[in-house]
């Protein structure tokens, strides 16, 4: 036997198919639950992967290797010879052409969702994430159109967070059944203290981009000071830190109240696997402000708080929670 979408619901026939859609989308094949989960965790990794090339766009100053868009150059859409650094022309190509595979992955992920009939909240969940990956393309045009001005940089990384944080929760929502009610697994005190959080996850984002900022990466080696933050780093970089000692300190007290109540789900588990993700970017962000920013640190750094903010938002998932989807009797 193979999964199909949904679990059965109580007292109906085993062998009865799950309700799907009609017209051409009712010719694919019908999705297992295996394949909906991973092209849903492949959708959350390319979320996190395009945060990592586009992090190397900015740390080997390619950010203008491309220098108008949605072309390349002011006469081809690829690029030339002789237009600019090959080197910053083909990272910066590169990372463009990624945002393909992101709308291919998400597109297949909402096609199998659609196809498996599944509840419309996984639907939006799922339409949102082309959406977000259109929208991203703009703002990163825009973004070369303004000469990489610090805010227009800032603004271009923070929508990726909000779209790893949504693929995540879409993760988990898809291994869940259809059929069997929401419940909220967690008191009132717990769930509060995992969106407070989150919004001081946000304040750790956005204090995040404005250290990038205000340091030495730019993203082009022609741009000055003018066009970057006019902020002391140090007092950035204390201000970010503060934020996210806080941060750690509430997940740690969460920890504890989910450990006493032997919480039911997987939320323990998500909330330790966070922790351990923080304790690292810890040690990345203190040895990468001592070593004066390394590009491979910085790498390193964004593509961690990508994972954190996915995790932050499977810990969110964890509130309420459905029974696990399961195999059915038809073969997909």
């Amino acid at each position: 036997m193979t999964s199909t979408s949904r679990a059965p619901k109580s007292g109906s026939p085993a062998t009865s198919e799950p309700p799907g859609p009609r017209g051409p989308l009712a010719r694919l094949p019908l999705p297992s639950i295996r394949l909906q989960k991973g092209l849903a965790l492949a959708n959350v990794l390319a979320q996190i992967g395009i945060m990592t090339t586009g992090v190397t766009v900015r740390v080997t100053a390619s950010g203008l290797g491309c220098e108008t868009w949605p072309r390349c150059n002011q006469d081809s859409f690829v690029p030339v010879a002789g237009a600019g650094p090959a080197l910053h022309q083909a990272i910066e190509f590169g990372n463009r052409l990624l945002t393909f595979v992101l709308v291919a992955v998400a597109a297949a992920l909402l096609l199998a969702l659609l196809r498996a009939g599944r509840r419309s909240e996984l639907i939006w969940l799922a339409l949102a994430m082309p959406a977000g990956i259109v929208a991203q393309a703009v703002i990163g045009g825009i973004t070369v159109l303004a000469g990489l001005v610090w805010w227009t940089v800032a603004l271009h990384l923070l929508p990726s967070m909000i779209l790893a944080w949504l693929a995540a929760v879409l993760f988990v929502r898809v291994g869940e059944s259809d059929d069997s009610p929401a419940r909220r697994v967690l008191p009132p005190p717990l769930s509060w203290l995992i969106v407070l959080s989150a919004v001081l996850l946000a304040g750790v984002l956005v204090t995040g981009t404005m250290v990038t900022g205000a340091g030495p990466h730019a993203g082009d080696a022609r741009i000055g000071a003018a066009d970057r933050l006019q902020m002391p780093i140090q007092w950035l970089v204390h201000f970010h830190a503060e934020l996210m000692v806080g941060y750690v300190c509430l997940l740690i007290g969460l920890a504890f109240g989910l450990l006493a109540l032997r919480a039911e789900g997987p939320a323990i588990r998500r909330c330790l696997i966070l922790i351990a993700l923080i304790a690292a970017q810890a040690v990345v962000g203190i040895t990468q402000y001592q070593l004066g920013v390394p590009e491979m640190l910085v790498v390193l750094h964004v593509t961690l708080a990508g994972a954190i903010t996915a995790v932050t938002g499977a810990l969110w998932a964890s509130a309420v929670i459905r029974e696990p989807a399961v195999a059915s009797a038809r073969a997909a």
